[in-house]
């Protein structure tokens, strides 16, 4: 089912191109792994139900993640009221709502498919934020939800987590066992951690380029389905200022799962590793949100309001 969520070809596109480009290296990462490792049924079968656990409980391994538990309406009944309204004027199914209880303000949407699919807030978030810059942030959310791209996320993000899992195991391995082994054993080893950490790199790249392209596209479809772009902006601000007040170490854990957030939980302002984030600058958000805000005429300036 379309939903009424302001469409974004060039965000389809860029989903389809990285997935293509993400199949191809998918296909050349099994096959080196089979010339290494000289046994395809081992590795086609282990990739491969990995690949299935990730996409099918990826909802669920995130909510134990991130300490999230499924909310009913009598619980949380104004959280529930805002879902059920942003869902009516979107025309879409309403996903299963969870709350987080940390106290990191932030929120984030998993799940395969629109009717299989979870919004989860933290306590933080809901303790921070004023009715209007709520709804501005669930309908971030949704709009993730709508255009598919969590999914798209979520198997894009699998070739990197099994590669980084790959590499994580040969060097224990080989730190742990290395005297007990062979010389051809140890070339074999070299050549999966070497073509791991390749495929590790690319999609690590390919996944940020898109994560960055899609933040921006919930942005501008959550303003323009609400009509208060100033409300999501301030929302943006106020959460990334609280997120920067919490030590590193404190958000070491939730960093995993940055590529899902509404803000990543990036603590201190970043260096060079800005150009290798999930998400665009503060700056760049508000200035699209600036821009929604003038064509749609609406008074309150963004970042102001609330």
């Amino acid at each position: 089912m379309q939903s009424r969520f302001q469409s974004d070809r060039r965000l389809t596109v860029r989903m389809t191109v990285t997935l293509f480009l993400l199949g191809l290296l998918y296909v050349a990462f099994v096959a080196a792994l089979i010339v290494l490792l000289k046994s395809w049924l081992l590795v086609v079968v282990l990739v491969g139900a990995m690949f299935v656990a990730q996409f099918w409980f990826s909802d669920r391994i995130a909510m134990f993640a991130m300490r999230g538990r499924v909310v009913e309406r009598e619980e949380y009944p104004e959280l529930h009221a805002v879902v059920d309204r942003l869902c009516a004027i979107a025309d879409m199914p309403k996903p299963v709502v969870a709350v987080s209880d940390m106290d990191m303000p932030n929120a984030f949407a998993t799940g395969r498919n629109p009717d299989h699919a979870v919004v989860c807030v933290t306590t933080g978030l809901l303790r921070r934020l004023e009715p209007a810059e709520l709804e501005g942030v669930l309908a971030h959310e949704l709009s993730h939800v709508a255009h598919k791209d969590v999914a798209v996320i979520t198997v894009a993000s699998f070739l990197g987590v099994i590669a980084g899992l790959i590499v994580r195991f040969a060097f224990y391995s080989q730190v742990f066992g290395g005297g007990r082994r062979d010389q051809n054993t140890a070339i074999v080893f070299a050549g999966v951690m070497g073509v791991s950490a390749a495929v590790y790199a690319i999609s690590f790249l390919l996944i940020r380029a898109l994560s960055r392209y899609r933040e921006l596209a919930a942005d501008r479809a959550a303003a323009h389905l609400t009509g208060r772009p100033s409300a999501l902006a301030s929302a943006l601000t106020k959460v990334s200022g609280e997120i920067a007040r919490i030590p590193t170490k404190d958000l070491r854990t939730a960093q995993a799962f940055n590529a899902f957030y509404f803000t990543p939980a990036t603590g201190k302002e970043p260096g060079i590793e800005r150009f290798f984030s999930t998400h665009p600058t503060l700056e760049q958000r508000l200035e699209q949100l600036g821009r929604i805000s003038t064509e749609l005429g609406e008074a309150a300036a963004p970042g102001k309001a609330g």
